[in-house]
């Protein structure tokens, strides 16, 4: 309820308290209080310069522990094994945890040269292809709120610290669905994702390649784009199917 992302011009944000009220058909005193209350466990934020609310960061870890629950199960670790198997290279299912994207599960090449990132290790927005990803998916006011918030820390060479340059392949990826990182986190490490969509069009993880470009190049990585998503495919109707 509170993630719903707006359509159309992509302006805009979470939902305020009128339109929850209205959505709820309860008074707006009753929903002002409940949110303070989630404010101040931290499951919810509040944009206080449109009064307006998203999922905060104890929610995050919430939703987190609640996927991992479900990736026990086998179908959700069968797609990503087989993904593995197709590609031949290190993949991973991951969602959005604040400013930081977390790895619900990962899955290892068979390969001695490897960047080895365990389940639950959280990673930057601004430099991996996941983190720009859902940086994407937000409406434009949203997203420059969030990149103004980030601390834009170099790690390579190729990090992007730029805001605007940054935005600018942002918007890119959001035309296109598919984000990278050409060693922007990691030197010689390059990366592909995807998103996993609901029947609503709305953003429920991603799932990324990552490689050595020794090995793969960003070009050819983006040759298993399809791959990716008949994977994504996959694995929102598994997450359909745990949530019916």
């Amino acid at each position: 309820m509170l993630g719903r992302r707006q359509r159309g011009s992509r302006a805009g944000g979470g939902p305020g308290p009128p339109g929850l009220a209205a959505r709820l058909n309860l008074p707006r005193q009753t929903v002002h209080r409940v949110l303070s209350q989630l404010e101040k466990l931290k499951l919810v934020i509040r944009d206080p310069s449109r009064e307006r609310y998203s999922v905060g960061p104890q929610l995050s870890r919430l939703a987190f522990g609640t996927l991992r629950s479900l990736n026990q199960s086998a179908p959700i670790r069968v797609i990503l094994q087989d993904l593995v198997d197709e590609i031949g290279e290190t993949c991973n299912l991951a969602m959005f945890g604040g400013d930081e994207i977390i790895y619900i599960d990962r899955i290892e090449t068979d390969w001695s040269l490897k960047a080895e990132l365990k389940p639950g290790s959280r990673v930057p927005l601004h430099c991996t292809s996941s983190g720009k990803l859902f940086l994407s998916q937000m409406p434009r006011v949203k997203r420059r709120r969030m990149l103004e918030s980030l601390s834009y820390k170099r790690y390579t060479e190729n990090t992007i610290t730029d805001i605007d340059l940054l935005e600018s392949q942002i918007e890119r990826i959001a035309a296109t669905k598919v984000g990278t990182n050409n060693e922007e986190f990691q030197a010689g490490v390059i990366g592909v994702a995807v998103p996993v969509m609901d029947a609503k069009g709305r953003m429920l993880a991603s799932i990324a390649l990552q490689a050595p470009v020794a090995r793969l190049s960003i070009g050819r990585a983006l040759e298993f784009v399809p791959s990716l998503q008949r994977a994504a495919a996959d694995m929102a109707i598994t997450f359909e199917a745990a949530g019916s």
